[in-house]
């Protein structure tokens, strides 16, 4: 079970198509508009659905989802579970949440960062559903029906880049992103810090797709930093194989996101930072359906990491060129960052233009990182407009 503790509040967001919505049993009726119920939001529901911005098997952040989804399956063998790939950050995600309230379900997690604002309207139009959103922050008044929850990424992408300086030889490591939103930038920044921590004389070469999954991109972008000498990829992308594999048949070495693709790389994997959704999912449908969502951890922005609680994103099993030196720093490091002394930001830290953005000594708060809007010293290249 994950403690219930304070959460925290920060920024925000949304847009991008095709829809396949799959019951996992058969399908409880239900009337398609929802009206208050006398219980509490989604009490006792008997069907819970996912709605996923891409596939289930892009060995990224979908294929985590889904496979926190199938542990749903298990945990709760009398409730339905509904599944939606390929969903947009558009009126289609609403559609979609719309027609799994049709069929049942009671509560919703909304699982990519633009489908906020879906799942606000979705929680508006129906009192009596849950729906919950992966990433995002609510930045209003945050309903009884609703929340977001997330895991501090950057804890684990900071051991990781630990792994990564470790490793390099031509001190340079490249990192494939998306879009510049904070949950991004500090991910960032605390790959080149761990690396740091280790090599000093590494530095972390960015590149944006301004995509979550573009395969052309990913690889025009993987190119680019391999013919840049780095010798170490990683990235915030949703699917991820095009960059590991890119990496492999370069004969580099690679850090994975999201979930495990070890597969991938059986040379050049590192390790990686990825989800572990099960036992926080089940703790918020136990929630749901005992009727105490309203007022709980969930009904907030709830975050979680090593200082508070079971971090949902943990380090992947590591390759064979990891020496057992560099682990034992990294569970070194683990433990300091459960600490309140630990994190992957205590100061001093220095922006790209050596300006002190966190003085020496201090810890931000967890609020603080998730609100990031600079790359620190050491990482190569511009915030994406």
């Amino acid at each position: 079970m994950f403690t219930r503790k304070s959460s925290v509040r920060v920024a925000v967001s949304a847009s991008v198509a095709a829809l396949v919505l799959a019951g996992c049993s058969s399908a409880t009726d239900s009337s398609s508009s929802s009206s208050e119920s006398d219980g509490a939001p989604g009490e006792g529901t008997t069907a819970v659905g996912f709605i996923m911005v891409g596939p289930k098997d892009d060995f990224g952040y979908n294929q985590a989802v889904y496979e926190g989804s199938e542990v749903i399956k298990e945990a709760f063998p009398d409730v339905e579970v509904l599944t939606a790939e390929n969903v947009p950050e558009d009126d289609t995600a609403a559609t979609t949440m719309e027609q799994m309230i049709d069929k049942g379900a009671k509560l919703i997690f909304a699982t990519s960062y633009g489908h906020l604002d879906a799942a606000l309207k979705v929680a508006e139009e129906h009192p009596d559903v849950v729906v919950v959103q992966q990433g995002n922050t609510i930045t209003t008044d945050i309903p009884d029906n609703a929340g977001t929850y997330f895991g501090t990424v950057y804890e684990p992408m900071y051991l990781a880049g630990i792994a990564a300086g470790a490793s390099t030889e031509s001190n340079k490591l490249g990192y494939v992103y998306a879009f510049p939103i904070p949950q991004t930038i500090a991910n960032i920044n605390a790959f080149e810090r761990g690396a740091q921590s280790v090599n000093p004389d590494v530095e972390t070469i960015t590149v944006s797709t301004s995509s979550w999954c573009d395969p052309g991109k990913q690889q025009a972008a993987a190119e680019s930093l391999l013919s840049q000498g780095v010798d170490v990829l990683t990235q915030h992308q949703d699917c991820t194989s095009t960059v590991i594999q890119a990496a492999e048949k370069a004969g580099a070495m690679t850090v994975g996101y999201h979930a495990d693709a070890s597969s991938l790389a059986p040379e050049g994997w590192l390790t990686g930072a990825v989800w572990d959704w099960g036992p926080l999912y089940t703790d918020i449908v136990q929630t749901v359906i005992d009727g105490d969502f309203v007022g709980s951890e969930y009904n907030d922005n709830f975050r979680v990491g090593y200082k508070t609680g079971t971090n949902p994103f943990v380090l992947a099993p590591y390759g064979p060129d990891v020496t057992d030196e560099t682990i034992a720093a990294i569970d070194e490091a683990q433990a300091l960052l459960g600490t309140d002394e630990g994190s992957p930001f205590v100061g001093p830290v220095l922006d790209q233009d050596g300006d002190t953005v966190i003085e020496d000594g201090v810890v931000p708060t967890y609020a603080e990182n998730d609100a990031m809007d600079f790359f620190v010293q050491g990482v190569v290249g511009n915030l994406a407009q």
